[in-house]
């Protein structure tokens, strides 16, 4: 069986978060060499806070053919590690880091209105919170650029078989949920989705 890979990202910053622990986060990740992504081709990237980012995260997705791929983004106003189980198809008008803003309409001209992810979100949040951490699923991504790489993502995954996607928001670091704790638990996460993935072979 071939290895699988994987593709982790996070974000650079944005306006409001000068530091976006998310990058740092997806970094050390993709380093770690527990049991999630043990066995693996593992990437990590950090990706620039920008719309047309999203847009063409599926050449990234191309390019690298990811059996998994695991999206990580800062939600600073929420208190638990959040899976987005859903993307719109439609932005807010947010300014992005370099002060662009979406078009009007639809995110994906053409496509639903929204997309479900294709992983099965039960097990990733039994691993979040096997690890002691808040957790939570989550139908609203927001209306910023991190909606729009999961709504990317999600179509991208639902045109390939056997291959998983999920973005987590993650909460700002505080006292008792460190970055090294969110990442013994999206440790799980990774472990939850390759077992899914390789489930998927037949």
């Amino acid at each position: 069986m071939k290895r699988p890979r994987v593709l982790i990202t996070g974000f650079g910053r944005f306006p409001g978060a000068p530091v976006n622990p998310s990058a740092a986060l997806a970094l050390r990740l993709a380093r770690s060499r527990r049991p999630g992504p043990a066995g693996a081709d593992v990437t990590g990237l950090v990706l620039p806070t920008e719309w047309a980012q999203a847009q063409s995260f599926p050449d990234i997705l191309d390019r690298y053919a990811p059996d998994i791929v695991l999206m990580i983004g800062l939600a600073a106003r929420r208190s638990a590690l959040c899976l987005e189980i859903r993307a719109r198809n439609g932005a807010g008008g947010r300014p992005d880091v370099v002060r662009r803003r979406p078009g009007p309409g639809r995110l994906q001209p053409g496509g639903p209105p929204a997309i479900g992810c294709r992983a099965a979100p039960m097990p990733l949040l039994a691993a979040l919170r096997g690890a002691g951490l808040p957790a939570r699923l989550s139908r609203d991504a927001g209306g910023y650029v991190c909606n729009a790489l999961a709504l990317r993502a999600y179509l991208w995954a639902a045109k390939q078989a056997g291959r998983r996607a999920i973005f987590v928001h993650i909460p700002r670091p505080r006292p008792g949920l460190d970055l090294a704790r969110m990442a013994r638990g999206l440790e799980g996460v990774l472990a939850a989705l390759m077992a899914q993935a390789r489930a998927a072979i037949p």
